[in-house]
């Protein structure tokens, strides 16, 4: 596996500095976010270490030979929009911006790139995998003829009131996945592997990777904690991060001994980046680089 880091957590941080602190911190690869400049809308997003709206040929350039000279490969280039959102304005938006980032990714020598399939939180599962095929079947055709393999995380992103009923993003579970995958049977179109997700939605993290693995193109090491006080008191249909919170690996409740075992098992080579999202560390720049160097020290028992 080649062991990295995704770069939200450095969101302050400049393309040459993100790939100058991942080379420094002994990183391999960076899942490296691309979200057009502008406000962003939650925690994580809207942070633009490539802006693929002025990648000139020049650009380009400089970025491989950057990327080069650091020893540094990009895992993916990331972007979490909701690209099947009820308004049919920002879903037009979310999806000409994945279509720039396929394009993006092939032009720079990039195989991969990140995000999630979306979800009109309205809408059931039957009616949003109607909505699926249509929106991502030519998005997918377009990452074929680039030669460009998509991953989806199977983040819920259903943590907040407003993301309430349904989420904002389809792809969580794998009864989900199977139909998926039959609706759009292409090999460029897989999984971004979170283990952490699924412990809270009470779902086992280890099997599911045996019967996808030739889905996993991309993994997360991410963790999860349940407060079960918390969830006593107010019970799982309640937002869950009245019950739970995102932790640095070893900080939650995900057996990082069995995850990456079973990567092993299924002879996984590929991309394993660190996400961080705990709040715990997150008031400065001091706390964000101790933050990665936990879960670095943490995670080099199991991969290095």
């Amino acid at each position: 596996m080649k062991f990295g880091l995704n770069s939200a957590i450095l969101a302050d941080l400049s393309f040459e500095e993100v790939i100058d602190y991942v080379a420094k911190n002994g990183f391999k690869c960076v899942e490296l976010m691309c979200w057009p400049k502008g406000k962003a809308e939650r925690r994580y997003a809207g942070v633009t270490h490539i802006d693929v709206n002025e990648l000139t040929k020049e650009k380009i350039d400089y970025i491989k030979t950057y990327l080069s000279e650091k020893g540094v490969e990009i895992s993916a280039l990331g972007y979490y929009p909701n690209p099947l959102d009820s308004d049919l304005e920002k879903r037009e938006i979310y999806v000409e911006h994945i279509k720039k980032i396929i394009i993006a990714a092939n032009k720079l020598g990039i195989e991969m790139i990140t995000g999630f399939i979306g979800r009109d939180k309205t809408k059931n599962v039957d009616e949003n995998l109607e909505i699926f095929k249509e929106v991502w079947t030519p998005i997918v055709k377009l990452a074929e003829e680039n030669s460009v393999k998509i991953a989806i995380e199977n983040c819920p992103m259903l943590f907040t009131k407003d993301e309430w009923p349904g989420g904002l993003n389809l792809a969580t579970t794998p009864a989900i996945w199977r139909r998926m995958f039959e609706l759009i049977p292409s090999d460029n179109l897989g999984l971004n592997y979170d283990p952490s997700h699924f412990v809270w939605q009470m779902i086992d993290y280890i099997k599911p990777l045996y019967e996808f693995k030739e889905k996993i193109f991309h993994v997360h090491f991410k963790d999860i904690k349940i407060y079960e006080d918390k969830l006593n008191n107010v019970g799982i249909m309640a937002t869950p991060l009245e019950y739970i919170s995102p932790k640095l690996p070893g900080l939650g409740d995900v057996d990082w001994g069995k995850y990456v075992s079973a990567l092993t098992d299924i002879r996984y080579k590929g991309h394993a980046c660190i996400e961080i999202e705990d709040k715990a560390f997150e008031n400065s720049f001091e706390s964000v680089d101790k933050s990665i160097q936990i879960s670095k020290n943490y995670l080099n028992q199991f991969i290095v």
